[in-house]
């Protein structure tokens, strides 16, 4: 962590104490367990999930006003943690950590591809959903969300904070052809993973933007941006995003995959490293051109990649790649 990061860890953990009152509910009796989507490897079940002390939500208006919609996300924001926690299923457990993130490992055995669930007894019964990939696909997709899946404007700092603090589960916009495009690649078979800097405070909330809009559902890796008296927002978008993608070809080592990004993030240079850490592994990248477009660096590195005899489509939309695989004259 920079000195500058280092000095203003205890001065944000030390507001966010007093703000979080605020905004959050009373801590139950006993914790709460917010589950995440979890995924598979070939030999495990990897189920996630966050043990809080309490869990506010508020069911969203579409006509609701931008002031409200901002406050409910703020307390989004503002989470009543419990770290120390022991989560139990079966005779597997996990202890959740200073955020509450906790990662429960267990076998995969004999559980069916598909969704599964994971049952957990303590400290409270609740299931975890996790995708078990399936033998027979024939390869996997990882896509951004903001401005890949959904208009967030994330090329602009001040529209994307706009967007996404103004806006709610009933109002923000998923892109028509990237429902399409998902379900195309899907097919039913392939499995599809998220990556997003988006924090994983924002986990359910995009689970209702998804299942109201008919987006594929799938795994999530998004990034853990708490503040603590040493910690304030470590790494970096492209840092991110570059270690899911290797957890996720980790955890599949079979499958080729498909890359899916847009050109407001640098996705065209993360995708690059990618393919050059994986050498095969990648089989194709698809990436969305929106407010200004492509600038020469992100041209650049498609380039490259091309190069590197990987087919690359940059685009405003997925107009072409849904015809083309509809089709079946490009691969996958």
């Amino acid at each position: 962590m920079s000195a500058l990061k280092t000095r203003l860890a205890p001065v944000a953990a030390r507001l966010e104490r007093v703000i979080e009152p605020l905004f959050t509910s009373k801590r139950t009796d006993a914790p709460l367990i917010e589950p995440y989507i979890g995924y598979s490897t070939a030999d495990t079940i990897v189920a996630r999930g966050r043990v809080l002390g309490s869990i506010r939500r508020k069911s969203p208006r579409a006509d609701q006003s931008w002031f409200t919609n901002l406050r409910q996300m703020i307390s989004l924001f503002l989470t009543d943690e419990v770290a120390d926690v022991t989560v139990r299923s079966g005779e597997h457990s996990a202890v959740s950590d200073e955020e509450g993130y906790f990662t429960l490992i267990l076998p995969r055995a004999d559980v069916s591809p598909g969704w599964a669930d994971v049952k957990v007894e303590e400290p409270v019964e609740v299931h975890l959903p996790v995708l078990v990939s399936h033998p027979k696909a024939e390869y996997g997709v990882i896509s951004d969300i903001d401005d890949t899946m959904m208009e967030t404007g994330a090329y602009s700092l001040w529209r994307n904070l706009w967007t996404s603090m103004t806006g709610n589960a009933l109002t923000r916009h998923v892109f028509p052809d990237a429902v399409k495009l998902m379900q195309v690649l899907h097919r039913d078979l392939n499995p599809i993973f998220y990556v997003s800097s988006s924090p994983w405070n924002l986990h359910q909330f995009l689970e209702d933007i998804f299942e109201r809009n008919g987006l594929v559902r799938g795994p999530k890796f998004l990034r853990d941006l708490g503040i603590s008296e040493t910690k304030l927002i470590t790494g970096t978008h492209g840092d991110h995003k570059g270690s899911a993608v290797d957890r996720i070809l980790a955890a599949n080592p079979d499958l080729g995959f498909v890359l899916i990004g847009d050109t407001g993030q640098h996705d065209a240079e993360v995708y690059l490293h990618a393919v050059e850490r994986h050498p095969g592994r990648i089989v194709r990248v698809i990436l969305r051109a929106l407010g200004p477009g492509a600038d020469a660096k992100d041209m650049d590195f498609a380039r490259k990649i091309e190069r590197m005899g990987i087919p690359v489509h940059v685009g405003a939309d997925y107009s072409r790649v849904i015809a083309a695989l509809e089709e079946g004259s490009v691969l996958p």
